[in-house]
């Protein structure tokens, strides 16, 4: 059996996002106006309504910190204390309204799982997994299993139920006990002394999770295996008042008017829960069997059960009808109120208030992953909490102060404030703001400023983050909140440049089957695992290989969020002014033609200006220099070619000078045969001059009646390739 616990997901406004701006120039709104929006907020004695709104709340008070991890059930005595149901260790505490904690049962078994107290002061507790109820007698302390008295048994029962999920009282007394493994309901006349436990109710489900009793007497009780709403009458005649859309269900509550109210978790058909965890507990590991599916009342793992919860309403007079749901909130214990249904929930510690067509207020924000039960007293209401077991109260009235505090917003850059709009019918609260530069408002931002809503701005000083607060007197109702800001407008930056020669982007299509694909990409970081190329701006860009052109690509950004263009200027070596290129490029690449500029060593100048976005002499600019980067589009220059024929072997000599970069190679071929790779004097090729002289052993030629052929005369043809495969050839002619 589990306990399933679920997050809230809150949704982000269109305000508020990655990208702070909702445009790139001029003056910006923050606004928090929805629930998901107030969501986010810390409020201490306010209500968040569903429609946005903001208006006062309970007083809610921590009164203790239990030892234990968490509280699986609370109930309250006449005179206002508290008595706690928990789980590691098991035991049952007395909360007094001061908060002084008394232990009253200690057990070895793994949970107490349910507490009630009896109108005599006498309190029953319910143990997990022995199934046994023990009765705490009133005024006893420290009591354990081998002192307190047990009034059921699962041994002593015909069906030996392996679990306890709740109990209930009714009119005269008697003790209501819900069970699972199997589904059965036992009632146990408790003012009678060594009474045995009567089979009241059984159900062919697998658990009946929660019950209590209506208007009429009746028993009303909730099942997990199908989700079905029992209502049995005195004699243990049941009769299904609803099957409900999910499977498991948590929790029942009945409304003055005689209304029902049942929350419910969990997709029929279909299991999702983890085992119970038992591990390390020697003297119950071999009691328990899991029944599956399990129950969310006793899980204690901190995951999500998909689909939320549901809350439905079964009228005394009309049809059942799902009140409320929460996709991502597990309803854990429900209680009727004059002021509406009160729903504890996980997995943030959120207490609902729904009203009569569903809509509802998150009334208060505890500081526990999730609150599991409460217990109404003429202190307030009790409600327990578990990861960690804690006891607060929430009062029955109003809060005498009720503060809402905002959440921090990052405007992304230093900005001045401005108005703040408050939506309220009234005036009846006061606005304070302040602001800082580092997220943390608790590291030396600026002193609360108490403002004038809708009157001139906030007079803050400039900065980053800003944060507002609200604090709401009796009456009062809040609604949308914005904060008009304007970013200083900061210097774009341009990230990275690169400069690839011999490739073109905006390539014409034509003949594309000669056009070699390329990949122009950003350099490889010393950190490999930075993974620069995979950010936004520094994907691959296509292109192909073209000896005339060059390219030049970029990243640049603005902390504005401004509109940027660009200008490129060049530059070669031994020069000291800057040549415009090309003016108002759009882009961040830009290909050009490398005959435009002579052969040699040059770099690139990108100049980033913001001038799109803002008044004209109020613009801001970023430059950046690439790389030293060659161009190279003119052939060597073959000079002093010579062939000759010596004692049957061809002699050729000749010189292939660059401007611009070194010679890389060179082949000749002889009559029109095979090119053949030749090395220049002294072997290496490194230089922009390059002499070469070699010899051929030629070939005896073969007559030919086609053409004659003179075996006196040889033609070679040498050609010579640069770094950049620019080629220029020569022939001459051997007689």
């Amino acid at each position: 059996m589990m306990r399933r616990l679920a997050f809230l997901f809150v949704k982000l406004t269109p305000f508020c996002l990655t990208v702070p701006f909702a445009a790139a120039q001029g003056t910006h709104l923050w606004t928090q106006q929805r629930f998901e929006d107030l969501e986010k907020g810390t409020p201490k004695g306010v209500a968040i309504r569903s429609d946005g709104m903001l208006e006062p709340g309970p007083e809610v008070r921590q009164i203790a910190v239990t030892p234990s991890s968490y509280i699986w059930s609370i109930a309250a005595d006449s005179a206002g204390n508290a008595y706690a149901a928990t789980g590691s260790p098991a035991t049952v505490l007395r909360i007094a309204p001061d908060g002084k904690i008394t232990k009253l049962f200690s057990s070895k078994d793994l949970t107490v799982q349910a507490v009630r107290v009896a109108k005599d002061g006498a309190v029953y507790a319910a143990t997990l997994p022995s199934g046994k109820v023990y009765k705490l007698p009133p005024g006893a302390t420290d009591l354990d299993e081998s002192k307190a008295e047990v009034v059921f048994d699962p041994v002593r029962t015909e069906e030996k139920p392996k679990y306890i999920w709740d109990l209930a009282f009714d009119a005269a007394g008697q003790l209501y006990i819900a069970t699972g493994g199997p589904a059965a309901v036992y009632r146990v006349d408790v003012a009678k002394s060594g009474a045995k436990p009567e089979l009241f109710f059984k159900s062919d489900e697998q658990h009946i999770r929660a019950i209590v009793f209506d208007k009429s007497g009746n028993l009303i009780a909730g099942s997990d295996g199908s989700g079905l709403i029992y209502r049995v009458n005195s004699s243990g005649k049941g009769y299904v008042l609803y099957d409900a859309p999910k499977r498991e269900i948590t929790a029942v509550a009945i409304a003055d008017n005689g209304n029902i109210y049942a929350s419910a978790v969990g997709g029929k058909g279909q299991s999702t829960l983890p085992p119970l965890p038992v591990q390390g507990i020697p003297s119950v590991s071999a009691t328990i069997t899991i029944v599956q599916p399990g129950s969310v009342q006793a899980f204690n793992g901190n995951t999500v059960i998909p689909d939320g919860s549901e809350i439905y309403e079964i009228p005394a007079q009309g049809a059942p009808h799902r009140l409320w749901s929460g996709h991502d909130d597990i309803v854990y214990a429900l209680l009727w109120t004059p002021q509406g249904l009160l729903a504890a929930s996980g997995n943030r510690g959120r207490i609902y208030r729904i009203g009569e067509q569903g809509q509802y207020a998150d009334i208060a924000h505890l500081e526990a992953s999730q609150a599991v039960d409460f217990a109404d007293s003429s202190q307030g209401i009790y409600v327990g909490t578990a990861n960690t077991g804690k006891i607060y109260l929430l009062s029955h009235a109003q809060a005498a102060e009720s503060t809402y505090l905002s959440d921090v917003f990052d405007s992304g850059a230093f900005s001045q404030w401005g108005r703040a709009e408050v939506d309220s019918p009234s005036t009846n609260y006061d606005f304070y703001a302040r602001a800082g530069n580092i997220e943390n408002p608790e590291r030396a931002w600026s002193d609360w400023k108490k403002v004038t809503p809708n009157n001139g701005p906030l007079g803050l000083e400039t900065a980053r983050f800003v944060q507002w607060k609200a604090v709401l007197h009796p009456g009062t109702t809040v609604g949308a909140v914005g904060i008009n800001y304007l970013p200083v407008n900061m210097a774009p930056v341009i990230d990275d440049i690169v400069v690839v020669p011999g490739a073109r982007v905006n390539a014409p299509q034509v003949q594309p089957q000669q056009q070699q694909p390329i990949s122009i990409n950003f350099n490889v970081p010393p950190n490999p695992g930075l993974q620069f190329n995979q950010e936004p701006g520094r994907e691959a860009l296509s292109g192909v290989r073209d000896k005339s052109a060059v390219t030049a690509r970029w990243v640049a950004h603005d902390d504005n969020g401004d509109e940027l263009v660009y200008s490129l200027y060049y530059r070669g070596d031994n020069e000291t002014n800057w040549q415009l290129l090309k003016a108002k490029v759009d882009e961040r690449y830009l290909t050009f033609d490398a005959t435009a500029l002579p052969d040699g060593a040059y770099r690139l100048k990108v100049v980033a200006s913001d001038a799109p976005s803002h008044n004209p002499g109020e613009a801001l600019t970023a430059e950046r220099v690439s790389d030293r980067f060659l161009i190279d589009t003119t052939p060597p220059v073959l000079s002093a070619m010579e062939a000759h024929l010596v004692n049957g072997k061809l002699h050729v000599a000749l010189t292939a000078t660059d401007s611009a970069t070194p010679i890389s190679h060179a082949e000749y071929s002889v009559d029109a045969g095979p090119w053949q790779y030749v090395e220049p004097v002294g072997k290496l090729s490194d230089s922009l001059t390059e002499h070469y002289d070699f010899e051929v052993q030629l070939k005896p030629q073969q007559p030919s009646a086609l053409a004659p052929v003179n075996p006196a005369e040889h033609l070679v043809t040498v050609r010579v390739y640069d770094r950049y495969e620019n080629a220029a050839a020569a022939k001459a002619v051997a007689r």
